[in-house]
């Protein structure tokens, strides 16, 4: 049994696996992480694995203390996946990116693949049919949007997302709406567009915290799975210690 956490930007998200079988998911936030994980040890005495992949702050030192009777090991740049790396800056891959890849690899083979993360920003990667990755595109997420016009004005008021009535908004509330989550939906169309107009034998999907709220705002059809990450975490400790 497997506990398999991603440590995120604003929020650290674990996930229990039997071989490929989720079997509990939690998202934490960071006060609560320790605790919380502890928890799941308790509650699920047969892991003896844990693997994490971290964008955040977190030592490694603050998981080797968790238990003793767990093994940790921690996804990086030196681990193994399952494509050729093409990126110019390899080395500044971000680890969830890497993970997300692999999960598509591994998940959908012989296929063009264009993963989606829309969370705190909006990763997009692109993995062609013969597993090299290529690149992709990074841009804010729908909260670091409605932050920012709050933050970087003089009255624009801070609010809580929300599907706009129109599209042209009618009130300030309402226009900050219509710009913010129809402007990620043409953002992500768009891309989704570009890539089918270049690519055959494709598959688009779409992960992250936001992405449940963004699905049906989507004009294309895509793979919409929240867990994602955490699955292709789950399949990178697999990959890398099942030979």
């Amino acid at each position: 049994m497997l506990l398999a956490i991603d440590v995120g930007n604003t929020q650290i998200k674990t996930a229990v696996f039997e071989q490929n079988t989720l079997l509990q998911k939690d998202s934490i936030a960071y006060p609560d992480w320790e605790n919380e994980v502890k928890n799941t040890l308790k509650n699920f005495p047969k892991i003896k694995n844990m693997v994490v992949a971290s964008v955040g702050n977190l030592k490694k030192e603050d998981f080797l203390n968790l238990s003793s009777d767990v093994k940790v090991y921690f996804i990086s740049n030196e681990s193994k996946f399952p494509f050729q790396n093409l990126y110019s800056t390899p080395n500044t891959l971000g680890i969830d990116r890497m993970i997300l890849a692999t999960g598509a690899v591994l998940q959908f083979p012989n296929k063009n693949r264009l993963v989606i993360d829309a969370g705190t920003c909006i990763t997009y990667d692109f993995i062609d049919e013969n597993n090299n990755y290529l690149g992709g595109a990074i841009s804010p997420g729908i909260r670091l949007r409605y932050e920012s016009l709050h933050n970087y004005t003089a009255k624009l008021p801070l609010l809580i997302k929300e599907i706009p009535e129109k599209l042209i908004g009618n009130s300030t509330n309402q226009s900050i709406h219509s710009g913010i989550i129809n402007g990620v939906a043409m953002e992500i169309d768009g891309f989704i567009n570009s890539n089918l107009g270049e690519n055959d034998n494709f598959i688009i999907i779409l992960t992250g915290g936001d992405s449940d709220f963004l699905a049906k705002r989507l004009k294309n059809t895509i793979f919409a799975n929240p867990n994602f990450l955490l699955e292709s975490l789950n399949q990178t400790f697999q990959y890398n210690h099942n030979d």
